[in-house]
């Protein structure tokens, strides 16, 4: 099956403008791009046709095509990754059977989590959309909950029944405990992992359907699949000691960058 990775950027983020083309240190002390970053992130991606930087603004084109990226620009009226993937795909004029959207800020994103994805969706037919979720250990848990009493929005949780079938995401962490874990203790939270795999026929629907309460009220876009009957597939990944996160705030960008020096990312 035929596979491409959009990665989608935006310029005018409403929580971090200019995002993508922010600098990131990694271990050796070289500054490179978020959009960079990303791209060598979904470039490392085994048995991939085709990766692509989506964008519509000129600044990200510029820069990703400077350090040797396909760029397909798409309209500033895209209102979210999903949408704009959607538009990258038919602007192509080619058909992939696969269309994986790596958000630009997911740097750390393993190609495992990747590859095991495009697997989990080739081998479940009923699946219309498959995402990836990594089981929280304390830490990462412990992280969640801090940025939520900070007011922040961390990362987003995932629930699904025992098919694996997504029961809802939220940027609340879901669902709730009582217990306190040590920081190598598995949990019961999931963390939703920001990347999709879609077959190519709901992705040319979604931006035809109109935004549901759900999509509106948690600003997550996979939720429109749900709240119109698509099934969502969570693929559960292994971490193999390797730390993720992503970059949604500034206050991630310090984070990132002892992440990368602690697993000796340049």
């Amino acid at each position: 099956m035929s596979v491409l990775i959009a990665i989608p950027a935006r310029y005018a983020s409403t929580r971090y403008p200019g995002k993508p083309l922010v600098g990131l240190r990694g271990a050796s002390g070289q500054s490179l791009s978020l959009i960079e970053r990303s791209w060598r992130a979904a470039s490392s991606v085994s048995g991939v046709d085709r990766v692509v930087v989506t964008t519509d603004d000129v600044r990200i084109k510029e820069a990703s095509e400077a350090f040797g990226a396909e760029v397909v620009m798409t309209s500033e009226d895209c209102a979210n990754g999903t949408e704009r993937c959607a538009q990258a795909h038919e602007n192509l004029r080619e058909q992939y059977e696969i269309v994986v959207n790596l958000q630009g800020d997911a740097p750390l994103t393993p190609a495992w989590f990747v590859e095991d994805l495009i697997a989990g969706l080739r081998a479940a037919p009923s699946a219309e959309v498959a995402t990836p979720v990594l089981r929280c250990d304390g830490a990462t848990l412990n992280s969640f909950l801090a940025d939520r009493k900070a007011g922040r929005v961390g990362g987003t949780t995932a629930v699904f029944d025992r098919s694996h079938r997504a029961l809802y995401f939220s940027k609340e962490v879901v669902p709730f405990t009582s217990q306190t874990y040590a920081g190598h203790e598995e949990t019961p939270v999931f963390h939703h992992v920001g990347v999709y795999a879609y077959r190519p026929e709901p992705l040319a629907a979604y931006p035809t359907w109109p935004v549901g309460p759900l999509e509106q009220l948690e600003g997550l876009e996979q939720l429109r699949f749900m709240e119109n009957g698509r099934a969502v597939l969570c693929v559960e990944v292994e971490a193999r000691g390797r730390q993720f996160w992503e970059l949604n705030n500034p206050e991630d960008v310090p984070k990132l960058e002892q992440m990368m020096r602690d697993m000796g990312i340049d």
